[in-house]
């Protein structure tokens, strides 16, 4: 008489066990502890720090917006046409000769702009970082702007370096990497004080 294994079975259900119990607690509660956790701790992060003003969302902190008006100190340039959704650098090396090309015509024209020698352009003002989406520009290179966001918004160039000091933030505890300029809530703050010079 054959004997019949009971043993196939029994590894099946464990199997199926395995897999529903991995999937719910890491695929969903694992998951759901961590939005949880970042909503009771840090709500604003968790939500994108978004920069809302009379109900309405302006943008992110987290995220490098164009700005085309001579009374807007410019971002850092994006690969990604400053898309969150396609985060990238433009993947070229030192020696690409379009990039250097790019890197020349880039400078040129902010040098132009701001009415400077073309070494005096920050390299963050010429080349894009490795995200695209970068919210801050270097204390460098809004000081080269300085002049020309005064100039457009009739305001003196003490007031606007004064705003510029105001969103620049340290390195993170002190030691981590260098300062930086918030670039978003530097051009609304600077909207702020041109709607109240009215």
């Amino acid at each position: 008489m054959a004997h019949i294994s009971t043993s196939a079975p029994c590894a099946w259900r464990a199997a199926f066990g395995l897999a529903a119990v991995s999937l719910a607690g890491f695929g969903f509660l694992y998951s759901m502890a961590g939005v949880g956790l970042g909503q009771l701790l840090y709500p604003e992060r968790a939500d994108g720090s978004m920069i809302v003003h009379q109900g309405k969302v302006l943008g992110s902190e987290l995220v490098a917006q164009p700005f085309a008006a001579a009374g807007y100190f410019q971002s850092r340039p994006s690969a990604a046409g400053y898309d969150p959704m396609g985060v990238s650098g433009s993947n070229a090396a030192r020696t690409n000769q379009d990039l250097r090309k790019r890197v020349d015509e880039a400078r040129a024209a902010v040098a132009a702009r701001e009415g400077v020698d073309p070494a005096q352009v920050p390299s963050d003002l010429v080349t894009q970082s490795g995200g695209g989406i970068d919210p801050h520009i270097s204390p460098e290179a809004a000081a080269i702007q300085v002049g020309r966001v005064a100039a457009a918004r009739g305001l003196a160039p003490e007031q606007v370096q004064g705003l510029v000091a105001r969103y620049t933030e340290a390195p993170q505890f002190g030691l981590l990497g260098q300062p930086r300029v918030k670039v978003l809530p530097l051009n609304l703050a600077l909207d702020r004080v041109s709607a109240g010079a009215r």
